[in-house]
């Protein structure tokens, strides 16, 4: 491996796309400690510390942005409202006719439909921003911090409007940072800035493990962290490229005095073909009601009961809703996003067909069958993984951001391989044997 990485460097053009790549990552993780104006930057380092790994609600969003978010710096969103405004594109362009029609002109309509994205990231982030300001200035981002109202001292309305303003500009600037990659460097930008932020809370995270350990001085629960993240690693490979491949053979066809068509070929169906999206969508879901609780006044009944069952990540309740929900958006998001008639009507035109199945509604039907027969392990598989910080949360007293945690497991590795598989991609075009000989 780490040979292969040294025969990419010494490319030429693949070294100068690594280290465009390395020098953007340089700049994204510079602006994640570069603070706002207006805010009390000693008082944030204070509440912090007092947090202890407990983020509460705004846990998930720390962690897209590297632990900006919490530190309220110029790239506190992080890629969050890019990822949320892709989701939301994504899911209109089933129910927009319009949309719809943009996604089948090809390349100029994929154009437009990014051009969307990016209006309507900007959006999010204005919104996004405003709640945290607000939240920050009310003192209800660090609940237990004894100098959580002192964090923006001047709460004037042209300090908050400068604030939103700096929080939205640096979601530009990620954003442009991302396209920037993905077309001088090397990978998906969007997909690499949100895998170094994940990673980059790594190293704090297995430190305050060790620090709070009581066996061998900590290094025990280290170790079998370590020993837990492995394992994870490698169930998560297993499955994210196990795939049931369904064959489909070309009809031949004479045109003039040639022969085209014959040949097979297969469609290939991901066990996991949701990937981590329903884990997203999962937590957001599951934030609402406990964010609406947080900022509801009076001391009502369902206050209580969000309160007790929805803000703690071990309640039973929490648990199997979490699960339930990820197994649901499994289901939703493959509906969606792979459409079963389509398929089948693309296969006919062109003379395919899968050998023993009609062509046209049978093969809808048959393709539908096999995609909810390899959903139902997929889903199950994304529901087990995601409880796994549940399980540290109970057995070694970390906090719910574990740094093995389902989802950011899922977002390294599925960036990792298919970084990985692109710079393998561009190194055999070299004749190059490959990174697994």
């Amino acid at each position: 491996m780490l040979t292969a990485f040294a025969r990419a460097f010494r490319t030429p053009d693949l070294r100068k796309k690594l280290l465009f790549t390395l020098g953007i990552i340089v700049v994204y993780r510079v602006g994640t400690h570069v603070p706002i104006p207006g805010v009390n930057y000693q008082a944030v380092q204070q509440c912090v510390k007092e947090a202890s790994g407990n983020q509460g609600l705004f846990g998930l969003v720390n962690m897209f942005s590297g632990g900006a978010l919490l530190q309220i710096t110029v790239f506190a969103l992080g890629i969050m409202p890019y990822i949320t405004a892709s989701i939301i594109l994504q899911l209109l362009t089933v129910v927009i006719p319009r949309l719809e029609a943009l996604k089948k002109e090809g390349q100029s309509g994929t154009a437009k439909i990014t051009q969307y994205t990016r209006y309507l990231t900007v959006a999010l982030a204005i919104l996004q921003g405003t709640g945290l300001v607000a939240t920050a200035r009310s003192g209800a981002l660090f609940s237990g911090c004894t100098v959580a109202s002192s964090i923006v001292p001047d709460q004037a309305i042209f300090t908050t409007i400068t604030m939103v303003i700096c929080m939205t500009a640096g979601t530009a600037v990620v954003m442009w940072l991302g396209e920037l990659v993905t077309d001088r460097g090397i990978g998906n930008g969007m997909s690499i800035l949100m895998f170094i932020s994940i990673a980059a809370t790594f190293p704090s995270a297995l430190w305050a493990i060790k620090k709070q350990g009581t066996l061998a001085d900590g290094w025990i629960e280290f170790g079998t962290v370590i020993l837990v993240g492995l394992i994870m690693v490698a169930l998560v490979v297993f499955v994210e490229q196990a795939q049931r491949r369904i064959p489909v053979q070309y009809a031949k066809r004479m045109i003039g005095r040639r022969s085209y068509g014959g040949t097979s070929t297969y469609i290939p169906l991901k066990v996991n073909q949701a990937g981590v999206i329903p884990v997203i969508f999962a937590s957001s879901l599951l934030y609402i009601p406990a964010l609406i609780a947080q900022f509801a006044g009076g001391n009502s009944g369902w206050k209580q009961w969000v309160t007790t069952n929805l803000t703690k990540g071990d309640h039973p309740i929490y648990i199997t809703l979490y699960f339930l929900l990820i197994v649901f958006f499994a289901f939703f998001y493959v509906a969606i996003s792979f459409n079963p008639e389509e398929v089948a009507d693309n296969m006919k035109k062109y003379g395919g067909f899968i050998p023993g199945i009609r062509a046209g509604r049978p093969t809808a039907e048959y393709l539908s069958y096999v995609l909810n027969r390899i959903t139902w392990p997929g889903s199950l598989y994304l529901g087990l993984i995601a409880l796994v910080p549940t399980v540290a949360l109970v057995g070694f007293g970390a906090s719910q951001n574990f740094p093995f945690g389902g989802t950011s497991i899922l977002i390294i590795v599925g960036v990792g391989l298919e970084t990985v598989k692109q710079i393998e991609s561009q190194l055999q075009q070299r004749n190059y044997e490959g990174f697994l000989r």
